[in-house]
């Protein structure tokens, strides 16, 4: 009895049921308090613009008739909107695997060098570089002009090392001079011409300043005569400086045009090739008795390689796709790279002890233990890539804007750029939005399991 009694003294008096929950209800009130400004922004910026969409779309483009769901329908039928699907498709299937790999390349091999901060300082720098700034620099890039474009620079001195371009893109043939054009580019003297004639093929369109180093006169040559058993000619720029001269004929100040490839054709096939030399004469020494064709061939007249048409129809998805990377590489492999610190290396370790070469330790041991962050890398990225807007629409000119467009750029078309139907705009602002959400939801659930 004595024990039971002490006991209960001991025993604190049990608080009452309500002012044991007064803590708890102040707490939350308190909690409320304070997320209440960011709930208020959130409510402001993102609920209500969001349901706001969602009622505008079912409004047709005044947005005083309710149509229902004929926005929805209308968005499939749209050619300009079926191609936006199409290219956001790209995007989706292209941009974040790259990225991805090229991240888990890079983090891998950047381990293993000297100067690996300073590497991942560079690659990561693009990032601190506007999608507007971004979007300008590539679109100089991209530039067809050589002397603007850098990508094409390259390319034409790459070709321009490995195959001489015509120094004659200019020159045509004069108007009734005995020159008549082909449909491949070369031009063939009309009448027969047959051994020991001297033959005179004039050429206009040539500036004398562009003239080849070493070019002479040609009134010279124009004069010898050919051998009896052979063919002789000279072909000249048929332009006298200061003016003068007479069209079709070789005046003293006119000049010879060197290296143009001449050919002697009979029944349809070459028989005999020659090149002019600095005073514009060509020779063809011995021939058989009958009637040749002259042929200047397509090669004297070809246009000089002007580069890739990156921004063309064909090639500007890649071609922004390519900026994107160049933006968000080093994100990814950033973002790898601490996924990378963290594997355990007394695997990687014993792997090597047992005669696994690199190879085999990165395919299978770095790249499934890496797999969680590859995959948040990922779905981070394709949630990314689907509200890509600033570098498509300011990379891509006007005349392809619509063969680069996506979605975010054609909910922007059609609702502010021209269309002025925020009804279907409104509409295609849901479908990026259903398309995003299972790709946010699955990134927060992933993140909330790697938490635990």
């Amino acid at each position: 009895m004595t024990a039971t009694l002490a006991k209960e003294a001991a025993t604190p008096p049990a608080a009452p049921a309500g002012r044991a929950r007064r803590p708890g209800r102040r707490g939350r009130a308190v909690a409320l308090l304070f997320a209440l400004p960011a709930l208020l922004l959130l409510g402001a910026l993102v609920v209500y613009p969001v349901l706001f969409s969602v009622g505008r779309s079912l409004f047709d483009a005044s947005g005083t008739r309710f149509v229902g769901g004929d926005n929805y329908a209308e968005m499939f039928r749209d050619p300009a909107t079926l191609k936006a699907v199409r290219n956001t498709a790209i995007w989706v299937v292209v941009a974040p695997a790259l990225l991805t790999g090229l991240g888990l390349i890079l983090a891998v091999l950047v381990e293993k060098i000297r100067w690996a901060t300073a590497f991942k300082l560079l690659l990561f720098m693009p990032m601190a570089v506007s999608f507007l700034a971004a979007g300008i620099i590539f679109r100089l890039a991209y530039d067809e002009d050589p002397d603007k474009g850098v990508l094409n620079a390259a390319a034409v001195s790459l070709h321009n090392a490995f195959q001489d371009t015509s120094a004659y893109s200019t020159a045509r043939a004069r108007d009734g001079q005995g020159l008549t054009a082909e449909p491949d580019g070369s031009y063939r003297t009309g009448a027969a011409v047959s051994p020991g004639d001297t033959v005179h093929l004039p050429l206009v369109g040539v500036a004398p300043k562009d003239l080849p180093a070493g070019a002479g006169p040609a009134y010279t040559a124009a004069s010898r005569p050919a051998a009896r058993d052979g063919l002789s000619g000279v072909v000249y720029l048929d332009f006298t400086p200061g003016g003068g001269g007479t069209p079709g004929k070789v005046d003293r100040s006119e000049s010879g045009l060197p290296g143009i490839r001449v050919e002697a054709v009979r029944d349809g096939r070459t028989a005999a090739t020659a090149t002019t030399a600095p005073d514009g004469s060509f020779d063809f020494p011995r021939l058989d008795a009958g009637s040749y064709t002259l042929r200047l061939s397509a090669s004297n007249f070809a246009q000089p390689y002007d580069g890739v048409s990156w921004l063309g129809p064909a090639l500007v998805t890649p071609a922004i796709i390519g900026a994107y990377l160049w933006i968000w590489t080093g994100f990814a492999m950033v973002l790898i790279g601490a996924g990378l610190s963290t594997l355990p290396r007394d695997a990687l370790e014993a792997a090597r002890m047992d005669g696994a070469n690199e190879w085999q330790i990165f395919r299978r041991i770095t790249v499934p233990l890496l797999a969680p962050v590859l995959t948040v890398v990922f779905v981070t990225l394709v949630i990314n890539v689907m509200k890509v807007f600033d570098l498509v629409y300011i990379i891509a000119p006007g005349p392809v804007q619509e063969d680069a467009t996506v979605l975010a750029t054609q909910m922007w078309l059609v609702s502010f750029g021209g269309g002025n139907d925020q009804g279907l705009g409104s509409a295609l602002g849901v479908l990026l939005l259903l398309l995003v959400v299972p790709a946010m939801v699955f990134n927060v659930r992933r993140f909330k399991r790697s938490q635990r």
